[in-house]
């Protein structure tokens, strides 16, 4: 808590306002630090919250921008009451090493009270303060730097006490402890998804060079169609279609179909409801062999043949009409950039 009574929230621009009046007025050091030691673990925090949710698939129905919005708003307001509530000591662990804590001449605190010296607490909280708000949310990288540049200046002013030292060394175990932790939570891939990636990646390759197109785009695309092998089509007796592409059943197709499946089309600009049958093969190679010759033999998705730009390609195919959603594209892109098929892929290889 600041000494006038304000919640530090690393959400709330006037706490940050307010922080920053507290650095450069200079009456109390300590709050100045340990405010900004919050808000640096606050940004930590919901870095490692960001990394473990692009971690985990949602392609549920439920899964749209307006609940990703409120997931992300959601994680933000988590990450800042983890950081007030010292669950993690990381906050602790900065204040400490950057020299809070301390009383008399050691803090740059006079015997009347005010500040003569509080540049290693001015400077951190600068820093958490300072910065433009449309990088305060992905601060993981700059907040480190502030960290390592407060630190090594006060050892450069205090190399005979040999405290800084072991102090550094013990706030670096710490940040790579929480490091480790992170990574291993975005490390861990769902049994379905690792298996679905597993089980379509060489076809998805032989689809690749017969089109051109990378083949973690095409399985990309079959991830989002089918919520990563989970929701394909059925065929009447309850069987799998092997659809990944959710490709339908239209005139020009004489082979099997599944059963009549109820999806939602974006039409007139909103969602509905339609009935459609969609076709239906006998394995993952034959609709991954049927999926490269409708791109190849159709001229309206000329544009997508052959496209090794991840925006390019899921574009093309929003252009071409392959799909009504409005934001398939970023949907499409989201999922070829994320850390749940990057790491699938590293387990596959």
């Amino acid at each position: 808590m600041a000494s006038n009574g304000i919640h530090l929230n690393a959400l709330d621009p006037r706490s940050l306002s307010e922080l920053r009046n507290l650095a450069k007025n200079g009456s109390n050091a300590n709050e100045a630090l340990r405010g900004a030691s919050k808000q640096i673990e606050a940004l930590f925090l919901q870095m490692m919250l960001k990394a473990m949710r692009d971690a985990t698939p949602a392609n549920g129905p439920m899964d749209s921008d307006q609940t990703r919005l409120a997931q992300e708003l959601h994680d933000q307001q988590l990450a800042s009451n983890l950081a007030q509530s010292k669950s993690t000591g990381l906050a602790e662990a900065l204040f400490r090493q950057l020299g809070g804590g301390k009383t008399g001449q050691e803090t740059g605190v006079g015997k009347n009270g005010k500040a003569e010296n509080t540049a290693s607490a001015t400077q951190a909280a600068r820093h958490a303060t300072n910065a433009p708000p449309s990088s305060r949310w992905s601060m993981i990288e700059p907040p480190g730097a502030g960290i390592t540049s407060a630190a090594s200046a006060r050892a450069a002013n205090k190399r005979e006490t040999g405290g800084e030292i072991a102090g550094t060394a013990t706030l670096t175990a710490k940040l790579a402890a929480t490091v480790d932790a992170a990574r291993s939570a975005t490390g861990k891939v769902p049994e379905h998804v690792r298996d679905f990636v597993a089980d379509v990646w060489p076809y998805a390759h032989a689809a690749s060079r017969a089109t051109g197109i990378p083949a973690h785009f095409m399985v990309a695309q079959a991830a989002l169609e089918t919520g990563w092998g989970a929701k394909q089509p059925k065929n009447a007796d309850g069987t799998p279609s092997y659809n990944l592409f959710n490709i339908k059943a239209g005139r020009g197709w004489d082979g099997p179909t599944t059963a009549q499946q109820t999806v939602r089309e974006y039409i007139d600009e909103s969602w509905q409801r339609q009935k459609t049958a969609f076709r239906s093969y006998s394995s993952y190679s034959e609709a991954f062999a049927d999926y490269a010759k409708l791109l190849t033999a159709s001229p309206r998705y000329a544009d997508v043949l052959g496209k090794n730009s991840a925006a390019a390609f899921a574009q093309g195919l929003q252009n071409a009409g392959y799909a009504t959603d409005p934001m398939y594209a970023d949907k499409l892109m989201r999922i070829i950039g994320g850390n749940t098929l990057k790491n699938a892929l590293a387990m596959t290889a």
